[in-house]
């Protein structure tokens, strides 16, 4: 499964359950597919082969005979979504980020905890 390094399209809501779908069952016959939609969704058939051409011309999945499959994989997703809204919201500076957290919320004692263990685990 291809990973490089680039800005993935980011997900409506419902495009999102609907690649959680897919990664939790993944490959997947599209006929499988279409089956999981309409019993998650109520879907038809015609909604389900929508949501996949769109996805899969973003590059996120790939449907080769019939097999549907991810080109990136949810975790790796998930963290390029997460380094996106750092660099578009804070010009990618996760420390400017923490302190517009922490501006209007009190982290707990734990959290700083994981926090430096994070950071000291980067250091080593």
């Amino acid at each position: 499964m291809a990973e490089e390094k680039r800005e993935w399209y980011r997900m409506t809501e419902a495009e999102r359950k609907f690649a959680d779908v897919i990664w939790e069952n993944e490959p997947i016959s599209s006929g499988e597919l279409v089956k999981l939609c309409e019993e998650c969704f109520g879907w038809k058939k015609s909604t389900t082969y929508t949501f996949l051409k769109k996805l899969c011309g973003q590059g996120l999945f790939e449907n080769q005979d019939s097999r549907v499959s991810a080109r990136i994989d949810r975790e790796s997703y998930d963290q390029s979504m997460g380094e996106q809204f750092v660099q578009e919201t804070y010009g990618g500076s996760l420390p400017k980020m923490i302190a517009a957290f922490m501006s209007r919320k009190k982290l707990s004692r734990q959290q700083v905890d994981e926090i430096r263990k994070m950071i000291d685990d980067y250091e080593e």
